[in-house]
């Protein structure tokens, strides 16, 4: 028989715990309200100026002009996507390498440096990005490479600086967290050092990989004040890779500010296309993180 005393603390101990996951579950909730309320927020601005132009003209149209009315945002999708897709082609395979490199070829001591290193590149704030592209990385494409500088080029090379923390770290994981028979089996059988990652481990953390370059690509698609600074902003169709762009972040950051009236709902009705496209990425991260 359980003495009283130790009925009373083990009672104690089960009141702590029920009051424990209760304050948890509270902080989880009022996350995802937060969340919620900013949703409504967004939908409830933006949803009458869809409804007031149309969502094909609004999502397809060529012309962004708010003081006479028209408010297509084609332009702008196209910047963002290719603006998004030049940091993916050169930042994936760059960090891609890096946690191979770091997994596999590092020794300790250089690995317990880079690792550190690498995480504060995602703690640099946005604008010193920004500011270090315009300084260096604008000048050196209009010097070597012609045009204005400021260009779908640059934002490219800028973005594929910052998701590089998010590809490493994420691609990283997912190739230590393989079993280590996988590769012993591999050398077992003949294969080199070189032919076990490219021909097993690489494939057996693809589910890893793929999520880490869907989260690269939300974090490159809604970037906004870096790119401000060294895309240029003009609202066309840019030909080559030397043109200025405007993306739909940099065209919500430049003209919120005195926006008002249908402008105003059309820049809300721009980021409700920018919140349905990251959660759009985040959740085919998800799916394909949970997939293996």
């Amino acid at each position: 028989m359980k003495s009283t005393n130790e009925k009373s603390t083990m009672k104690a101990t089960s009141v702590k715990e029920r009051l424990t996951s209760r304050m948890f579950l509270l902080l989880a909730l009022s996350s995802i309200s937060v969340l919620l309320l900013i949703t409504v927020f967004i939908f409830l601005q933006g949803t009458p100026l869809i409804a007031k132009v149309g969502l094909i003209n609004f999502i397809f149209g060529m012309t962004w002009a708010p003081s006479q009315g028209e408010f297509g945002i084609f332009p702008m999708i196209v910047g963002s996507l290719s603006v998004t897709l030049g940091a993916t082609v050169l930042g994936v395979p760059i960090g891609l390498c890096c946690s191979v490199f770091l997994t596999e070829f590092a020794p300790k001591w250089m690995r317990t440096f880079f690792r550190p290193a690498i995480q504060l590149l995602a703690g640099i704030p946005s604008v010193v990005y920004g500011f270090w592209g315009l300084l260096f990385i604008v000048p050196a494409i209009r010097t070597y490479l012609g045009g204005p500088g400021l260009s779908m080029l640059a934002g490219s090379i800028i973005l594929a600086i910052m998701i590089l923390p998010t590809i490493i770290s994420i691609a990283e994981v997912s190739i230590l967290a393989l079993p280590p028979s996988y590769k012993e089996g591999a050398l077992a059988l003949g294969l080199t050092h070189w032919q076990a990652i490219y021909r097993l481990m690489i494939p057996a953390a693809k589910s890893g990989i793929a999520a880490a370059v869907i989260l690269g690509i939300g974090r490159a698609i809604g970037e906004t004040m870096a790119v401000i600074m060294v895309l240029g902003n003009a609202v066309a169709l840019p030909q080559s890779i030397l043109d200025p762009v405007r993306t739909l972040t940099t065209n919500i950051g430049i003209e919120m500010g005195y926006a008002s009236g249908d402008h105003q709902h059309a820049l809300f009705a721009t980021g409700i296309v920018l919140f349905v496209a990251i959660m759009l990425l985040n959740a085919s991260a998800q799916f394909v993180t949970r997939r293996k």
